[in-house]
């Protein structure tokens, strides 16, 4: 799940420029404003992810942060056109333009699949001995799950799919993530209980 967040992470990001050129251009500037916006996302992300990670952390709200980026990149998808085109007649300055259309088409998401990674560490974690091994795993797995996104996005998926395609995508493979984890979660919770019941008709 670690790599699944890091991959969709920096699809999205890749994406970005191509998201905002029709309105505001691929310059340096534009993608110093969308690089800016996915830093300060991820950031609140991890603060918010492990602030949550003190409440009895639980495999529930772990699926509710992929469904939930899942559904703010919809946006994206979806509303690009009509979120930016009024950035675009208000400011006239492209750097200043593609920084206020990134916060709002980019910041809710990007913070949320930044509270994965602090909350999966709370998740792993059994006892404070094997907590800086786990945190160190699982950021160097989401960190593979980056570069394999910034890859696969930039070498690869732009040239077989058009952009909304492979927001699809990632959209998909987040909700997919959620689903799984509920799944899994509730299997595991299904089995002492069918132990239990076992166990009474043998008592009985």
């Amino acid at each position: 799940m670690a790599f699944v967040s890091g991959f969709c992470i920096m699809t999205i990001e890749m994406l970005g420029a191509r998201i905002l050129s029709p309105y505001f251009g691929g310059s340096l500037s534009v993608w110093g404003s969308i690089i800016t916006i996915f830093m300060l996302a991820l950031a609140m992300g991890y603060l918010i992810g492990g602030r949550l990670s003190t409440r009895s952390p639980s495999a529930v709200l772990f699926a509710i942060f992929f469904i939930g980026a899942a559904v703010f990149s919809l946006p994206v998808i979806l509303f690009a056109d009509l979120i930016m085109e009024p950035i675009f007649l208000a400011i006239e300055d492209p750097r200043y333009g593609s920084l206020f259309a990134s916060i709002f088409l980019f910041f809710i998401p990007t913070s949320i699949l930044g509270m994965i990674s602090p909350y999966a560490v709370r998740l792993m974690v059994d006892t404070q001995q094997h907590s800086g091994h786990m945190a160190g795993l699982l950021f160097f797995i989401s960190t593979i799950g980056s570069a394999a996104g910034t890859l696969g996005t930039s070498f690869y998926f732009v040239l077989w799919f058009e952009v909304n395609q492979i927001m699809w995508g990632a959209v998909a493979a987040l909700i997919a993530a959620g689903c799984l984890i509920l799944l899994i979660h509730y299997v595991q919770d299904a089995q002492p209980m069918k132990q239990a019941r076992h166990y009474e008709k043998k008592q009985a």
